[in-house]
């Protein structure tokens, strides 16, 4: 992807979507928002996850149990325990997936960073608002 393209970050954002940094639990933007819409990546506006994948994982970071098909990628995390996930179309790091904790019936939970997204309430799509 040409970088001219991306979208501008705070250092914050960087720290997170480049460095694959975390933010504090409890304390982000989209944790409690189960308001209808779509979340897209903050660095490249792609589409990654739909509210209606959305649940409350009570993990203190915005869960989703399932992904758009083709807008995220899974890699292993520097740490060696977990699963790192990406926007599949500019590689930005989102979170991390967690498979087999049977808090839904996809069995999947899919904890992200606010930080790394943009919610874009259901009607305003056209906008990007």
């Amino acid at each position: 992807m040409d970088k001219k393209q991306l979208n501008k970050l705070t250092p914050e954002e960087e720290r997170v979507i480049v460095h694959m940094g975390t933010e504090a639990p409890f304390r982000n933007e989209y944790e409690n928002n189960f308001k209808t819409g779509t979340y897209i990546c903050k660095r490249c506006n792609a589409i990654l996850f739909r509210s209606e994948d959305k649940f409350d994982a009570h993990c203190g970071w915005p869960s989703f149990d399932d992904a758009v098909k083709g807008a995220v990628k899974m890699t292993p995390d520097p740490d060696g325990e977990r699963t790192a996930v990406e926007c599949t179309n500019c590689g930005a790091h989102l979170g991390h997936v967690f498979i087999g904790e049977r808090l839904t019936k996809k069995n999947a939970r899919y904890c992200m960073n606010s930080i790394s997204m943009r919610f874009i309430p259901k009607g305003a799509e056209k906008d990007g608002k």
